[in-house]
């Protein structure tokens, strides 16, 4: 991986499809040449959204790519804060560092302005921010690999990169806007929408969502209300689905343990 290394790289990419699906494994992405160097970049490209529930307050990131373990690098989140996605060519730093300069009283936009001009390779990546009065900022470099936009909505944005084709953000959008229940069902809604209109070139292997609350409890693990990751399956979207559904089921048997405890 690039992680680690500084490299100087050209890259001279028009907004056609000139690879092939059949080309774009990890390892070919790894050759792909930029035009500026670039620090402590892992390829990965991706689909994702970020989101408050404005009922209950909530933040959320929910992720899936052709890519190890996405949930270990895209989503960030903290309560009462905001959320991160930060992807394309990764700078995980994104993540800690916007939330930190959120946390601080900056706005997602001024988060995000400020950490894009500090970042010389600022063209490759695609990094999504929202704060947690649900101001939203999404960057796509110039230079992240087509099919790559977003769409930002109340509350919400959608962004992805190195897609089958340009509706995919716009059908996320929308199946984020028109899903009735919580935020989970929404963000995944939006990850299905994506994978309908072709999602990632290359597969798909690893999904992801995190969920925090919109105030701070005051104790760090009673802030997160989901924290889901596949991290390697042949369908990562339904393995994801399928282990919400599971997650809810402990939380509602929880609940009626604590009920009992009462008596």
């Amino acid at each position: 991986m690039l992680c680690g290394e500084e490299r100087n790289l050209i890259f001279t990419f028009s907004s056609t499809k000139i690879f092939q699906k059949n080309l774009l494994t990890p390892g070919i992405l790894l050759g792909v040449l930029f035009s500026q160097p670039i620090s402590e970049s892992i390829p990965v490209h991706t689909y994702s959204i970020v989101a408050l529930d404005a009922e209950t307050g909530e933040l959320g990131v929910a992720v899936q790519s052709h890519w190890f373990s996405v949930g270990s690098l895209v989503p960030w989140a903290k309560a009462g804060v905001g959320a991160v996605a930060t992807q394309s060519f990764v700078k995980v730093d994104y993540g800690p560092d916007g939330l930190k300069l959120m946390e601080g009283g900056m706005s997602a936009e001024s988060a995000l302005n400020k950490l894009v001009l500090e970042d010389e390779g600022e063209a490759v990546r695609q990094v999504a921010m929202i704060d947690v009065k649900g101001n939203v900022a999404t960057h796509t470099g110039s230079k992240c690999i087509y099919a790559a936009g977003h769409q930002i909505g109340n509350n919400y944005s959608v962004q992805a990169n190195l897609m089958e084709n340009e509706t995919v953000w716009p059908a996320m959008a929308k199946a984020f806007e028109n899903t009735e229940g919580d935020l989970a069902d929404k963000m995944m809604a939006a990850l299905y929408a994506a994978e309908g209109e072709g999602g990632d070139i290359r597969g798909k292997q690893s999904a992801a969502m995190l969920i925090v609350t919109g105030e701070p409890t005051g104790v760090p693990w009673k802030d997160v209300v989901m924290d889901i990751r596949v991290d390697d399956h042949a369908e990562p979207l339904k393995e994801l689905k399928r282990l919400i559904r599971i997650h809810r089921a402990y939380q509602h048997a929880n609940k009626g343990d604590h009920y009992l405890e009462l008596e």
